[in-house]
């Protein structure tokens, strides 16, 4: 292939092509006022992504255009532009799977997920729903009340969707992801983010399988959809799997499922959507994206050639989400759909306090570390956190090093128990274990008995109450409590304040969920543009290839 450069045209707007024209047989006809020269208007056109593009070379100057049309070339004069490439309109809708808008009833591939304690808030939900973007509720936390409560709020403000709940495994309080089952199928909550599983439970099992049936026409029909949040291998193959049949009878024994339900139970996975979180916020294993979604796709396929589901699984990504770029290069690697999480705690909507949003906005990709995780402390899993202007960190790591180095709170030397007493707890162990024991009498006094003989346990909730309490204080702006609050957030969070910087949403009193989601899709579409342009020959200067949010998509 003969390849020639163009020099600088006489506009100096630094467009080159480097290839032979694919397009000999074809030709571009129009008006030569519609053609951009100049930089400025270039980027305007190339940013009219409902608009085919054209580029085109006229007397040795390279333009573009989003008018005119294309004809054979013999039909055209040689005086005409000489047509170098043609891309056709795009459509936002066109990223993902298709199925993904179709089950769901979103217009785009994106999803917000959960964030616990209401993080993730019934606004945010809200306000993602009346777009026709789904988001998750994050339920993680918070007692059956005041789930119930925002069930019924978001129902009443999104009667026919779109919107999810989060359902966050709890294996240190059963009793907790049962209620919350139970709530979801008392309201008909037909869709949720099942999160930081380690295998399957009776709870998320009765869940999916509560909503089988078959229609008139002997097909099943799937009521209670399931978006599984995975890390690792071993746990997505349970969710891309049928219900384990053990589960399945334990249920139908107990007469909570049908025994249509039951047999139906081997013909389905247990999720819809599988979302493969990588370098995420909360929860994490740290998984880098471009390792660990091809190895889930091609679980995916394996799966579903040994059980040849009617309707395979997609397989979405979170976890590092937060600019155009890494949305874009999830789609290239084949993503369903995307997930962002830690870049919606500094949104409006969400339900961090107005510091923590302050935090969240000034964060960079290097400040964040792993931390104990309150919930899963005894197991040794941890989470990733903010630790730009907070000690919690570092103070939730020391608590849990005193806690694999002592049997019980008499064991740990006086010194350090005055330590824990004045730097972190800001009460005496005393006090501490006082409220600690009056929760538990109310909310699990079976634990409670355990602990009074178990002085290990007895040990680890009383760790746990600032580990808890810490991620409350975040979220409720509790004064004085700044240097403790657990903040859960990834490098996504860095990458979004990078990409902004210098635009309107660099504060974060502007930055509206809704708006976000437009500005990375749109954004996601402008940079699949300019690659394709590059990839047929088009060399771009950097000023072309930079999308960023210049006013917000609300007011348009």
């Amino acid at each position: 292939m003969t390849a020639f450069n163009t020099v600088l045209n006489k506009h100096n707007n630094g467009l080159t092509f480097s290839k032979i024209s694919n397009y000999q047989n074809q030709n571009w006809r129009g008006s030569g006022d519609c053609i951009a020269f100049a930089t400025t208007a270039i980027k305007e056109k190339l940013l009219t992504l409902e608009k085919p593009c054209y580029v085109v070379k006229i007397a040795g100057n390279i333009g573009v255009t989003n008018d005119g049309y294309l004809t054979p070339a013999h039909n055209v004069a040689s005086e005409q532009a000489e047509l170098l490439i043609s891309l056709p309109p795009l459509g936002l809708q066109q990223f993902g799977d298709p199925n993904f808008l179709k089950v769901h009833d979103v217009k785009y591939a994106y999803m917000t997920g959960a964030m616990a304690g209401g993080i993730a808030s019934e606004e945010m939900v809200i306000a993602l729903g009346k777009q026709k973007l789904l988001g998750s509720f994050g339920a993680g936390g918070l007692p059956p009340e005041k789930l119930e409560k925002a069930i019924q709020n978001i129902q009443t403000a999104l009667p026919n969707g779109p919107y999810c709940f989060n359902l966050i495994h709890s294996p240190n309080d059963q009793a907790i992801e049962k209620k919350a089952v139970e709530l979801y199928l008392k309201y008909g909550v037909d869709t949720v983010e099942a999160s930081a599983f380690l295998d399957l439970t009776p709870n998320i099992v009765y869940y999916r399988i509560a909503g089988l049936s078959l229609n008139v026409n002997h097909q099943i029909e799937i009521k209670n959809k399931v978006i599984a949040k995975i890390s690792r291998r071993e746990v997505a193959t349970k969710f891309l799997q049928p219900a384990p049949a053990r589960i399945v009878k334990e249920l139908l024994e107990k007469g909570l499922i049908s025994e249509l339900q039951a047999s139906l139970a081997s013909k389905v996975p247990m999720a819809d959507d599988i979302t493969v979180e990588a370098d995420s916020g909360g929860h994490t294993d740290n998984r880098p994206l471009v390792c660990l979604l091809p190895s889930i796709i091609s679980l995916r396929d394996e799966i579903q050639a040994q059980y040849n589901y009617e309707k395979p699984i997609r397989v979405g990504v979170a976890g590092g989400i937060g600019t155009p770029e890494s949305a874009l290069a999830a789609f290239i690697m084949g993503a369903a759909y995307i997930v962002t999480g830690s870049i919606n705690q500094s949104c409006i909507e969400s339900g961090a306090c107005a510091y923590t949003k302050k935090l969240l906005a000034q964060a960079q990709m290097a400040d964040m570390m792993m931390a104990p995780a309150a919930d899963m402390f005894e197991m040794g899993v941890k989470l990733q956190v903010l630790k730009r202007g907070t000690m919690f960190p570092m103070r939730a790591q020391k608590l849990y090093e005193i806690y694999r180095s002592y049997e019980s709170i008499e064991d740990i030397p006086i010194a350090e128990r005055e330590k824990l007493e004045k730097q972190i707890f800001r009460k005496t162990i005393a006090e501490v274990w006082e409220g600690t024991a009056a929760y538990l009498s109310q909310k699990n006094p079976e634990k409670l008995g355990k602990a009074v003989n178990n002085p290990k346990l007895k040990m680890a909730l009383i760790f746990r109450w600032y580990l808890g309490l810490s991620s409350r204080w975040s979220s409720s702006g509790e004064k004085g409590r700044e240097v403790d609050y657990q903040i859960w957030c990834g490098p996504a969070m860095g990458g979004f304040n990078d990409w902004v910087n210098g635009s309107y949403l660099a504060k974060p009193e502007n930055r509206h969920v809704v708006d976000v989601a437009h500005h990375i899709m749109l954004g996601t579409a402008f940079l699949y543009r300019i690659q394709n342009l590059k990839f047929q020959g088009l060399q771009i200067p950097n000023f072309y290839s930079q999308y960023q949010p210049v006013h917000s998509t609300l007011e348009m």
